[in-house]
């Protein structure tokens, strides 16, 4: 067992870990980060990526992440293959204790665990995920210019990716289970005056189809009759919610009805002092890697100033036995 002790531990290693380490490192903060299941988070399973700014032609999610990675060690941070399995954020400093065993100790603590997109759990999503099944329209509705698509969910983001949809598709079905619609009335009003968007209703996806080219259908149920139907498309869009992994801090951390961590408005900072909240682990709006990008300056920033104003004695990352 080893215990890592830094000025700055941040957990997660996503856009928003991996910006807050290299801001971090910047002042000398000597940050470990804990990279997680998913190291590098949701954009190491996208493919193209075009709305990353700083690059003019297409790049690649993973790529993107190495980059990012590679940038964060260049400038001192120390990234650490571990799964935090608990967090005590009663004292100072702050300790986590990894599923290997070692523990973890900073005066500051960066959440950075991201959120995960629900998904259906039907046959072929995961197989036909970035061939035609995906859960950002934002991210990828342009790869689908000019082509069908739908939308499966019944809620706000169901309907405003629908809407979204419809700058780059004249065809956009909205494939909802019930038969009312859970959004925001006045989405609705805009979903319904819509010429370009279709709703299936009383419907339910039992399975994607496929074949080598990618997503070539949705294989249908009707919630009522129990008739079966086949929607042809070539993108399908999974909008039924995203779920922030906060299931560390669900007895320490205030969170959300929805279970995303509460910061103060407008910065990272939690309702404990040292302790920051950054990218889609708190922002349940945009979800997007630039955002986490820019909230994991913030939480950085603000880790900084409140090292300085404590006074913490100057303390490299160290490890002890």
């Amino acid at each position: 067992m080893t215990t890592h002790t830094t000025r700055m531990l941040i957990i997660g290693s996503g856009p928003a870990g991996l910006s807050a380490a290299i801001y971090g490192a910047r002042a000398g903060m000597h940050p470990i980060v804990v990279q997680g299941l998913q190291p590098g988070g949701q954009l190491t399973i996208t493919t193209d990526v075009e709305n990353y700014p700083g690059f003019r032609d297409v790049i690649q999610g993973p790529w993107l992440m190495q980059e990012m990675q590679a940038q964060a060690e260049h400038v001192g941070t120390r990234m650490l293959w571990d799964t935090i399995v608990s967090v005590d954020v009663s004292s100072y400093p702050f300790r986590a204790i990894g599923d290997s065993g070692d523990i973890y100790e900073g005066d500051t603590l960066v959440i950075a665990t991201g959120a995960q997109a629900k998904w259906l759990g039907v046959p072929g999503e995961q197989e036909l995920s970035g061939k035609g099944v995906s859960a950002c329209a934002t991210c990828d509705g342009f790869f689908y210019r000019g082509k069908k698509v739908v939308v499966i969910g019944g809620g706000n983001t169901a309907v405003e990716e629908a809407l979204y949809l419809t700058n780059h598709s004249q065809d956009v079905t909205l494939i909802h289970r019930r038969d009312t619609l859970r959004a925001e009335r006045i989405l609705q009003d805009r979903l319904a005056a819509h010429p370009h968007i279709n709703v299936l209703w009383n419907q339910a996806v039992d399975h994607f189809i496929g074949d080598a080219t990618g997503l070539t259908g949705v294989a249908l149920i009707d919630t009522v009759t129990g008739a079966r139907s086949v929607e042809p498309t070539q993108g399908a869009f999974v909008a039924i919610g995203h779920a922030p992994a906060t299931e560390l801090f669900q007895e320490t951390l205030e969170l959300d009805g929805n279970g995303y961590i509460i910061v103060e408005p407008g910065t990272p900072k939690t309702a404990i002092p040292g302790v920051f909240a950054c990218g889609d682990v708190m922002d349940h709006t945009y979800r997007q890697a630039v955002t986490a990008a820019g909230t994991g300056c913030m939480a950085a920033l603000d880790a900084e100033r409140f090292v300085a104003a404590r006074g913490f004695a100057a303390a490299q990352a160290t490890e002890r036995v």
